[in-house]
């Protein structure tokens, strides 16, 4: 099936969220996913077996805790990687916090909590999904994230992340296949100047950039301010191995472009040796896996925006440190 054909697929998906009912999302769900298909959603859910179970562990758990949910998709694009078709999509539920969502204790308030999809698609239908959302974001939010530490220099900004400044993320028409080409390629050569005693990267990033990165982390505006955090969280491990060296570990499920747009997932899709403190935790010399997915726009010749996730809750597990635990201790 033609990629627009996929990419509406994820639209009339995306519309029964923002307009429709609980039936209606119901059906949506039942309608975008394959029966079988593979679902994997961020710790604590994990691999989920097909939609009825990621309705019913994930979407109906939420729209329980979260009166009135609605979805905001403020990027939403498609490409092919390999010899598969895949969408994406990043940008918010928001609700009342009114019930307590995985131990997190409501708030009474609108709240909101960021998520990012990739699908893998076969004839319109999703058989493929990697699912991340911002817990640590919500959690800081309401006041009960647990850990103060940070990775970078600075804290850098927690709160709600807007969408691309262009305000042209919704990519529902087909673009150029040279120009989604040159973007892959873009992205592709900056990542492998990552982790360089030099810096390497710099060239490839407009001076105004700004990273939105995991709430763990935080977000920064202009290049001087995101390299106080890229160089601490890099010094903070050794031996760091990307999905796209050979013999990794750890793979890339995809990484596509639409444009002037560009996606990328792995679960995991780097792995390193921790040899500092990272977020709390103590050093131990182990080697770390994560869950990473970008999104990134560019302006011309350079990248100049850029939404990240990380799955911090099982990068915690990894340290000993199981986030829930303590939740549910706390509460």
């Amino acid at each position: 099936m033609p990629l627009q054909a996929d990419k509406a697929a994820l639209r009339a998906y995306v519309a029964a969220w923002r307009l429709g009912g609980s039936a209606d999302r119901a059906a949506a769900v039942d309608a975008f996913f394959a029966p079988d298909a593979a679902i994997h959603v961020v710790h604590p859910f994990n691999a989920l077996a097909g939609p009825g179970a990621y309705r019913t562990q994930v979407l109906d758990g939420l729209a329980r805790s979260f009166a009135h949910l609605f979805r905001t998709d403020y990027i939403a694009f498609g490409g092919t990687f390999g010899e598969g078709d895949w969408v994406t999509a990043t940008g918010y539920y928001t609700g009342h916090f009114h019930r307590p969502w995985l131990g997190i204790r409501p708030t009474g308030a609108l709240a909101h909590l960021r998520f990012g999809e990739f699908h893998r698609m076969d004839a319109g239908r999703a058989v493929e999904s990697y699912v991340y959302l911002d817990i640590p974001e919500l959690m800081i939010a309401a006041g009960q994230w647990p850990i103060a530490d940070s990775p970078g220099r600075d804290r850098g900004f927690t709160g709600y992340l807007p969408g691309p400044a262009s305000g042209d993320g919704l990519q529902w028409h087909a673009n150029d296949p040279a120009r989604s080409a040159s973007s892959v390629r873009l992205v592709t050569d900056m990542l492998l100047q990552l982790a360089t005693e030099d810096q390497a990267w710099r060239p490839y990033w407009h001076e105004d950039m700004l990273w939105y990165g995991p709430a763990a982390f935080g977000s920064f505006a202009g290049i001087e301010n995101f390299a106080g955090f890229q160089r601490p969280f890099e010094q903070a491990f050794s031996e760091w191995i990307g999905g796209a060296a050979p013999g990794s570990r750890t793979r890339h499920f995809a990484r596509f472009a639409d444009g002037d747009y560009v996606a990328s997932g792995g679960w995991p899709s780097l792995n390193a040796v921790q040899t500092s403190r990272f977020l709390g935790q103590p050093a131990t010399g182990k080697r770390l896996f994560m869950r990473v997915s970008d999104w990134w726009r560019r302006k011309g010749d350079l990248l100049v925006e850029n939404w990240v996730f990380v799955d911090v809750p099982d990068v915690l597990l990894q340290m000993g440190y199981d986030l829930f635990a303590e939740i549910e201790e706390a509460s």
